[in-house]
C-alpha cells in the first residue's frame, strides 16, 4: 500500500486558486453552496465547479473532509474560520 507523502511535502504540492480558498473558507464556517454564491457574488453551479476543484486538488470527496484536509496542510488556520 502506497503511503502519503508528509504534510510539508503536500503542501507544495496543493495550490488553491484564491476564489478555491474563499469558497472553502466559508464551506468551513457551515455555508451552504447558495450561501457561499450569495457571499462571492457568483451562481450555484460556479460554487460546485470550485468545490469539484478543491476536491480534486485535496483528494477528498466532501466538504468535511476537504476542511480537514486544509487544516492538516495549513492551508486554513483556526483564525480564518
Amino acid at each position: 500500500m502506497l503511503s502519503r507523502p508528509p504534510n510539508d511535502v503536500m503542501t507544495a504540492v496543493v495550490s488553491l486558486t484564491a476564489r478555491e480558498a474563499a469558497v472553502l473558507r466559508l464551506l468551513a464556517r457551515g455555508c451552504t453552496y447558495v450561501q457561499v454564491g450569495d457571499r462571492l457574488d457568483v451562481s450555484v453551479n460556479t460554487v460546485a465547479t470550485h468545490v469539484k476543484s478543491i476536491y480534486r486538488k485535496l483528494e477528498v470527496r466532501s466538504a468535511r473532509a476537504a476542511v480537514w484536509r486544509a487544516f492538516e496542510l495549513q492551508l486554513l488556520s483556526e483564525a480564518e474560520v
